[in-house]
């Protein structure tokens, strides 16, 4: 696809086309993402056990870092990309490319190290118990040989779904899941290698998945990308972190939110009848299902990118408010299905990663039905953030990103358990998730009215451009 070409379709093409086109590659990559790590979890849980379950769970934050770390980098340096070219300004557009690229590598190898020089205080302090720390350490001293291959392929694929190949950016991630999916029973169960056979499993798969992310470096479409553009500039990097903070934020929300969690459940569990590792387990399941939901939303998201940065940049305000609610619409949609799997069916759901005590099951299916209860909304808040930072406005984005998990769950954790005990916590979701929903509309709602001023503005202009032309 010519960059001629590319341009035709992001400003003419229908906008349903133009979302399905871009973000079911997209979802389908997120949802490869999520599989990773459920995968693990459902072939762990069935061979370990809850504390099997409980030490993925613990690993969960430190893997949530390095997606947010990935988000930054990519959809900063994405939504650059896509803005700069339509401006035409094709020269910038290669600078945020290769900057972005470079990123990534240096980022992911950093996060590598940082995690096995400083293993055992980071697993307690994401709240692994006594019982489920030495699962937790085998499982994370492995996974984090992967981190920088899971950074780059799942970076590199924002950055190739932006230059308008969206087929190719699932792939980089569907090939290596798929082999990841083959290898974990392989590995656990017959060879007997447990948890860290799940580990090594999901390795293998990223190291693949980034060598076909590689292959396509040479391949850009919209531009030609020449070494001498594959370089760090702190200001370049400054520009593309601000693009790509709220989809950071939300993640490091996550990350946070992940911990706190853990701790607090840890804590109020073992003065319970469910103990420790019972709530520890439970919660790591509903965190990697909910995260199928989540998944869509961003990659919904994320695939219309370049569909709202571009016509943004090229003053198509119309397209740019027609791509949101449609966005709107089909995350919704999804949203609505998942929360009537979650209420109906979540005992059918939790016994998929392995057998417990009644208890363990008692506490699953109420987090499900409690915590969740407001999933059918929950898809609205990472639309909105991603849109700001699609259109420029990073501040917003990063409100937004911050509303669910740091501005409204995260006291709500902190202060209901020490009222209430653990079986209150549970109702802290749906308030927050409610809450987010509520700024989020109000942003958006007011950010329409600012378009269609610009809007009329424009059309005002080239009114009076055509009336000199015609004298």
């Amino acid at each position: 696809m010519t960059n001629t070409n590319k341009i035709n379709i992001l400003e003419k093409e229908s906008i349903r086309k133009l979302i399905f086109k871009f973000s079911i590659p997209a979802i389908v990559g997120g949802l490869i993402n999520a599989l990773y790590n459920i995968a693990d979890q459902i072939f762990i849980g069935q061979k370990v056990g809850v504390l099997g379950n409980a030490a993925t769970n613990v690993a969960f934050p430190i893997t949530t870092f390095c997606i947010a770390t990935m988000l930054l980098l990519s959809v900063g340096t994405a939504s650059n990309f896509s803005i700069s070219l339509g401006k035409k300004h094709e020269e910038e557009a290669k600078t945020f490319l290769g900057n972005g690229i470079l990123a990534l590598v240096i980022f992911g190898v950093v996060i590598a190290i940082l995690t096995l020089l400083f293993l055992e205080p980071l697993l307690y302090l994401c709240g692994a118990t006594e019982a489920s720390f030495p699962y937790a350490y085998d499982y994370v001293k492995i996974t984090a040989i992967g981190y920088p291959f899971m950074i780059f392929s799942s970076g590199i694929g924002n950055l190739i779904r932006a230059d308008g190949d969206p087929v190719y950016a699932m792939n980089c991630i569907l090939v290596g899941a798929i082999l990841n999916v083959f290898l974990d029973p392989l590995f656990i169960f017959v060879f007997d290698m447990g948890i860290k056979g799940g580990a090594y499993a999901t390795v293998i798969g990223q190291i693949v998945s980034t060598i076909i992310a590689i292959k396509y470096l040479t391949r850009f479409k919209s531009v030609k990308l020449e070494k001498k553009y594959i370089k760090i500039s702190l200001k370049t990097t400054w520009q593309t972190a601000k693009l790509g903070v709220s989809p950071f934020i939300n993640q490091m929300s996550m990350m946070i939110t992940q911990i706190v969690l853990n701790n607090v459940v840890a804590y109020y569990g073992a003065l319970s009848k469910y103990g420790s590792d019972i709530p520890l387990a439970s919660v790591g399941i509903i965190t990697k299902i909910t995260t199928i939901v989540i998944m869509i939303a961003v990659g919904i998201a994320q695939g219309s990118q370049p569909i709202i940065g571009y016509n943004y940049g090229a003053a198509r305000y119309d397209r740019v408010r027609e791509t949101y609610r449609k966005n709107f619409l089909y995350v919704t949609i999804i949203s609505v299905i998942f929360f009537a799997l979650f209420q109906i069916f979540p005992r059918e759901i939790t016994s998929i990663f392995g057998d417990g005590s009644p208890e363990y099951f008692e506490f699953s299916e109420k987090y499900f039905r409690i915590f969740m209860f407001m999933t059918f909304i929950n898809g609205i808040q990472p639309i909105t953030g991603n849109f700001f930072s699609s259109i420029g406005k990073a501040i917003l984005g990063a409100v937004i990103g911050l509303t669910r998990q740091i501005i409204f769950l995260l006291p709500l954790v902190i202060i209901l358990p020490r009222i209430y005990g653990i079986d209150v916590i549970l109702y802290a979701g749906p308030i927050a998730d409610f809450s987010a929903f509520a700024v989020s509309v109000l942003l958006i709602s007011r950010e329409f009215k600012i378009l269609k001023k610009m809007e009329r503005e424009k059309e005002k202009e080239e009114e009076l451009a055509f009336a000199e032309t015609t004298l």
